[in-house]
């Protein structure tokens, strides 16, 4: 048998309501989100470091930093997005 399916037909992932389903999606995206901005920030940091003079880098340095900071923007508003979710849906 499947992992997942093991687990899906004992009951094991079911979620107790959608207010559970919801503050567990929440959770996933911003460490998702967190994920991929450190990523980001980390490329554009050492493409910074070993751009050196060359302008061509420096500015794709200054994209990936820039990147990285709307990921962690956007990861920082996730809950307040998520909570608008909540309130639609119910």
């Amino acid at each position: 048998m499947v992992p997942g399916v093991a687990m899906a037909a004992t009951g094991i992932a079911a979620a107790a309501s959608l207010d559970q389903v919801i503050t567990n999606l929440r959770d996933v995206m911003v460490g998702l989100l967190v994920g991929l901005a450190t990523l980001f920030a980390t490329v554009g940091g050492v493409r910074m470091l070993l751009g050196g003079l060359d302008p061509g880098e420096v500015e794709g340095a200054k994209r990936s930093l820039r990147s990285a900071g709307i990921g962690y923007g956007v990861a920082v508003l996730a809950p307040v997005l998520v909570e608008l979710l909540r309130r639609v849906v119910g």
